[in-house]
């Protein structure tokens, strides 16, 4: 296959062993070992998921940290044409409460004369999913991912019509590395590079889209691991362009930093446009919670900006209470 970065790229980061393979090597000496013992009633299934449940300690590693406990899990399953591999976390919060009015401005510009009602809580859901497109495009490193990720802003509670306030849709591809680097103590397990789109999917005065590249630095300690994650926004023709000013509210990198404590999960998601004379972000404080079996109840606070593509440039505060199906780690 044809390389698609140039060969001073890529051997930049194959010296580098491989974290991929550093942890799969029990959970494939595991199949190997299991084609040969299994019973004829032992599915293909059911022998990857013993596999990935024996292989969460990763030998000469009693204290194999959570990262690599998902990514050995996510592994053991990639493959299976019946299921999907998270992405970012799936979840549904049944109540989520904005201590401001809710933005009306897009929606009145839209429909002049309208009654425009919309109510403080709403349902609010996301849904993230991803898949590997092409593996080891680079010797033993190098993989190719798709994902999309929706969204939804839901007024449930609305006595008029229980409209979807906002739904937004973000495909993306990207290329991850594998890595064992040191640095203070943290090890850089995984290196993305990646195009992103995002968009709300309306038109007119309505309509809120970015396309954006970025690279995304994955570090992790036992059971603490942080992205950080830069980006450039891909210049759109003015005449076209429906937010030319998002990146003054959205910022221009996203920190993101998550910590496992038992069964429970923490996480801190933080944005800034790093201009000290308007600035401007937000931050997200997350904790999921076992409820039972891979049922999660789950905590949610926003402040800041660009919660929504809508609401990019209004300045948010909502808390809401629900249901996680899929975390960080």
């Amino acid at each position: 296959m044809k390389k698609i970065f140039p060969i001073s790229f890529a051997l930049a980061f194959l010296p580098a062993i491989s974290l991929a393979a550093n942890i799969l090597d029990s959970y494939q000496q595991c199949l190997i070992e299991g084609l040969e013992s299994a019973g004829n009633e032992m599915t293909i299934g059911e022998l990857k998921k013993q596999c990935g449940s024996k292989t969460a300690e990763v030998p000469g590693k009693p204290d194999s940290s959570a990262l690599e406990k998902r990514l050995i899990q996510e592994k053991s399953v990639e493959d299976n044409e019946f299921v999907i591999t998270p992405y970012l976390p799936n979840y549904l919060l049944f109540a989520a409460y904005n201590s401001a009015d809710v933005n009306t401005t897009p929606f009145e510009e839209a429909f002049p004369g309208e009654d425009i009602q919309l109510d403080n809580t709403e349902v609010k859901f996301q849904i993230s999913f991803k898949f590997p497109v092409v593996k080891n495009l680079f010797g033993d490193n190098g993989d190719l991912y798709a994902a999309y990720t929706n969204r939804s802003f839901w007024q449930l509670y609305n006595k008029n019509s229980a409209p979807f306030r906002e739904t937004n849709h973000q495909p993306e591809f990207w290329l991850r590395f594998y890595n064992d680097w040191e640095f203070l103590g943290f090890r850089n397990v995984i290196n993305d590079f990646g195009i992103v789109h995002q968009s709300n999917g309306r038109s007119n005065v309505l309509s809120r889209s970015w396309n954006r590249i970025y690279a995304r630095f994955v570090f992790e300690r036992q059971n603490l691991a942080f992205a950080i994650q830069p980006w450039y926004r891909i210049e759109e023709d003015p005449d076209d362009d429906d937010n030319p000013d998002i990146e003054d509210y959205m910022g221009n990198f996203e920190f993101l930093g998550a910590y496992k404590a038992g069964k429970h999960t923490f996480s801190l998601m933080f944005r800034n446009n790093l201009d000290f004379d308007r600035n401007r972000g937000a931050a997200q404080l997350d904790w999921s919670f076992p409820i039972h079996g891979h049922l999660r109840g789950y905590v949610q606070w926003f402040n800041g900006y660009g919660e929504s593509l809508i609401d990019y440039n209004e300045n948010v505060n909502s808390i809401g209470m629900g249901i996680k199906l899929t975390d960080w780690l």
